[in-house]
């Protein structure tokens, strides 16, 4: 039997955020820009959040064709927050 159907994406691990603020910046841009995506948070509570200090807030994975993009969108707020 032949399967015509898609097959999902593969994603990959784009970019390590800083905080709260930066992820859902980002996920704003992305949502409004039609990226596939998820963020997975490094925050564990039985640790009180100790490796987002170690690590960064946590980080964006998406298909690796959106990489480039994602990373300019990330430098860019990046850019601004410390230029304002």
């Amino acid at each position: 039997m032949e399967n015509n159907s898609k097959s999902e994406p593969k994603y990959v691990k784009i970019v390590v955020l800083d905080s709260t603020i930066e992820s859902q910046l980002v996920c704003s841009i992305l949502n409004d820009r039609n990226i596939s995506y998820f963020t997975k948070s490094y925050h564990d509570t039985a640790y009180d959040g100790l490796f987002q200090v170690q690590k960064g807030w946590g980080e964006i994975c998406a298909p690796a064709e959106y990489k480039e993009e994602i990373l300019e969108i990330v430098n860019d707020l990046r850019q601004t927050k410390n230029n304002p």
